[in-house]
């Protein structure tokens, strides 16, 4: 795999023609129409070598008969599930490997999962599990940027003490500027907040492909149960019909002039603000309340207890994937969803490993999981969405002094469903201690390769940074036998 090298990212960075926030606000003459670089997208026109057309490919219709996605929803574990307690227990390992937990029948013959995964077991007749994922970093920063690229990060195995720039694109990002739909309202999303080591982890953006292609962030108002996307925010003393008031004066004082780029984007702007296309899909008052206890309503975190009981929002977690699927149903290719904000108030479960497991990560992430799935699939919207579930790695086989489990990236879990997947079927296997792949190793640039593949794009297809140096959309390969063919 080709390593990038920190002079590779200077230069892509320098020159950056990007429209800062103040010069998009300054263009369009609306001080408060906060929109940032939302409608962005296509103001630089980077010149792919398809000559600026998707990266298409016939490859996901024709090697496997089924139709390309039309969405993608990358739930994400920060923090790192033991796979080991969740699903790819050892009932015959030695009591310090295997731990406490049980396993459970499911839905598919001969596969077990963990006893406190009870929901999940009653739909992984839709669900694929890769059992053998693996890559090299053993610290959450260059672990989770892997996972959201593909990539091994350029600066190494570590964790930033301060902000750096990102360089490679997130998948979402990658998606949204090889298809590049002009009609597309937002191609992106990503809720409930970025998360958040000492820094904000730099793997969640555009990378080298600029801030046109960030994702439209939601953000959670855990205090109310709400949700809003701040950069559409207007104030109060300037409502939506002044907006366009502006906007048609801007017009009228400058008769023959020909229309500026960033103009389309604010009409863009104030029709979307005028729909409620956003507001409306982020308003779960709409949903049945039968229907939101089924994802999980809790009651709001008291602060009490250690690690995952402190997370921020927790009681959202399940709401998060509710919004998740209320975003696809309105059109939106790709969203992501992260699980918790804050490092250390996640799935880190370095001391008390199954008590933390048990009491507060998986009965949420079980019962909203498979919510998701089954309401997805009551849809209509499975066999087209296909839903990544996965951490930034595993956890050591081997249980530690305090009852916890380490950081094991050397092989671990992820969780495929719908979206064309062969419902039940196991991808791969561990060791007798799931401590290495045993068969069919698969890394995270193989999940990648499998996302874009999916989508109906070719993964050797190349995308080019700041340098115009070209980069293949992921460096591996697809997992096409875990798709039904």
């Amino acid at each position: 795999m080709r390593r990038v090298h920190r002079n590779d990212m200077r230069q892509s960075f320098r020159g950056r023609s990007d429209f800062s926030r103040h010069e998009f606000l300054r263009f369009g003459g609306i001080g408060s129409l906060t929109l940032g670089g939302l409608w962005l997208r296509q103001l630089q026109a980077h010149a792919s070598v398809t000559g600026g057309q998707p990266a298409t490919s016939a490859a996901g219709r024709t090697e496997t008969g089924l139709s390309p996605l039309k969405a993608c929803i990358f739930v994400f574990y920060y923090g790192g599930p033991s796979h080991l307690d969740t699903y790819d227990l050892k009932p015959s390992a030695p009591s310090t490997i295997r731990g406490e937990f049980q396993p459970i029948s499911t839905t598919v013959p001969g596969l077990q999962i963990s006893e406190h995964l009870p929901k999940m077991a009653q739909v992984m007749h839709h669900c694929a599990v890769i059992r053998s994922m693996h890559h090299k970093n053993r610290l959450h920063d260059s672990a989770s940027i892997e996972t959201h690229t593909g990539r091994q990060a350029a600066q190494g195995d570590r964790e930033e003490f301060a902000p750096i720039e990102q360089f490679f694109p997130c998948h979402g990002s990658t998606l949204s500027y090889v298809r590049r739909q002009p009609g597309l309202a937002v191609s992106h999303a990503a809720l409930p907040f970025m998360f958040h080591n000492v820094v904000d982890v730099p793997c969640q953006g555009g990378g080298f492909l600029g801030q046109d292609f960030d994702p439209f962030r939601i953000a959670v108002d855990g205090t109310v149960g709400s949700y809003a996307v701040p950069e559409l925010a207007l104030r109060g003393e300037l409502p939506l019909r002044r907006v366009n008031e502006r906007l048609q004066l801007r017009t009228a004082l400058q008769p023959g002039v020909q229309s500026l780029p960033l103009d389309r984007y604010f009409e863009k702007a104030s029709g979307l603000l005028s729909a409620g296309v956003v507001q409306s899909a982020l308003d779960l008052s709409q949903e049945p309340q039968q229907l939101r206890e089924r994802y999980g309503l809790y009651s709001a975190s008291t602060g009490n207890g250690t690690a995952a009981a402190l997370g921020e929002s927790r009681h959202m977690r399940g709401q998060n994937l509710l919004v998740a699927r209320r975003l696809v149903e309105a059109g939106v290719p790709f969203v992501n969803v992260f699980d918790f904000r804050q490092q250390g108030q996640n799935w880190d479960s370095h001391a008390q490993n199954f008590e933390q497991h048990r009491s507060y990560l998986l009965p949420p992430a079980d019962r909203a999981l498979a919510a998701l799935i089954t309401d997805l699939d009551e849809r209509g919207l499975l066999d087209s969405t296909l839903v990544v579930a996965t951490g930034e790695f595993g956890r050591t086989p081997q249980i530690n002094a305090t009852a916890g489990r380490d950081h094991w990236p050397d092989c671990y879990s992820v969780v495929l469903a719908g979206g064309g997947v062969q419902g039940g079927s196991i991808y791969g296997a561990s060791d007798a201690h799931g401590a290495f792949p045993a068969r069919d190793p698969v890394t995270p640039a193989d999940l990648a390769a499998t996302i874009f593949w999916r989508f109906g794009l070719d993964p050797a297809a190349h995308i080019p940074d700041r340098t115009q140096r070209p980069w293949k959309l992921a460096e591996g390969e697809p997992i096409r036998s875990v798709f039904a063919g």
